[in-house]
């Protein structure tokens, strides 16, 4: 078996690891001091593929326990379908890690490194959803609370698992649902009709999130720069999502392009309202959920 560390104090048992689904590399969580942000608390296979595993990097909250229901958020990083790392949302799956959350910031293929194409990225996303379900008791997460997260190509990938027609990769159950509780969205592309990497009509409308909306959908939170070209298909998201009688809650920086949700203040900021939009869906505890004020 194989260890990784990360900077918490929790330590989950070989054995509860070892009911993970085929695909995972079971295995104990180590812990030691130190570390920061970008230390992921263990990364477990959670698809197999011919161009390579996918690793699932996890980060568990100091007081988590096997018996737990945990809410669980995926982050989706962003890169266009092309590039990218998981480690862009290691600060935010931190956050949310010690907030009460089980965060999970998923590896997926991508046009640079692994010559794919945009349908086989959301294939991925929806993998990654459809392992957290099987695998719910050794994770000690709630299958019906798990939310969706990323940015721009990452937020294309979130929202599609919360809204498209499914995508079962080879050798998935297809009755284990892909679908996710809600959205937390950072400068997503919402519709990819006309966009240069997707071909035909049938795929270009698979994967658009935006035509998917119906009544009773799962609520989003959406944030975009005001110089973002992207922000116009963001509002059209947000307009018909209230005429469905759904949540979609739409904030704009001013000022500010694509990606700006990455650098501070914007980062920090970004994340406080998410956390007030989670505390507001009830997933996460109201307690601490406010910035703490500074002494002195």
């Amino acid at each position: 078996m194989r260890e990784d560390a990360f900077s918490r104090r929790t330590f989950l048992t070989a054995v509860s690891l070892a009911t993970l689904a085929a695909g995972s590399t079971a295995s104990a969580f180590g812990a030691k001091k130190g570390g920061g942000p970008n230390d992921p608390a263990r990364r477990l296979c959670y698809k197999k593929t011919p161009q390579r595993d996918l690793f699932a990097h996890l980060y568990f909250p100091a007081d988590w326990k096997p018996t737990d229901r945990r809410v669980a958020i995926v982050f989706y990083f962003g890169g266009g379908w092309t590039q990218g790392s998981p480690n862009q949302f290691a600060t935010q799956a931190e956050h949310f890690a010690r907030r009460g959350m089980v965060a999970v910031c998923p590896e997926y293929r991508v046009k640079g490194r692994d010559g794919v194409e945009p349908e086989t990225c959301v294939e991925d996303a929806k993998s990654a959803v459809r392992w957290l379900r099987v695998n719910q008791q050794a994770l000690a997460i709630d299958p019906a609370r798990i939310v969706a997260s990323g940015g721009s190509a990452g937020g294309h990938l979130a929202a599609c698992t919360a809204l498209t027609p499914d995508i079962v990769g080879r050798n998935e159950d297809p009755a284990v649902s892909s679908q996710t509780c809600a959205m937390v969205l950072f400068n997503p592309v919402v519709s990819v009709i006309g966009a240069e990497r997707v071909h035909g009509d049938f795929t270009e409308k698979l994967l658009s999130p935006i035509l998917y909306l119906k009544a009773g959908g799962p609520p989003a939170v959406l944030f975009y720069g005001a110089k973002d070209k992207l922000l116009a298909g963001g509002e059209e998201f947000v307009r018909r999502s209230k005429e469905l009688g759904n949540r979609a809650d739409l904030h704009v920086t001013p000022g500010q392009d694509h990606g700006f949700f990455t650098d501070p203040p914007f980062r920090g900021q970004t994340q406080q309202v998410a956390d007030e939009f989670l505390v507001s869906l009830g997933l996460l505890n109201a307690e601490a959920s406010k910035p703490r004020k500074k002494r002195g």
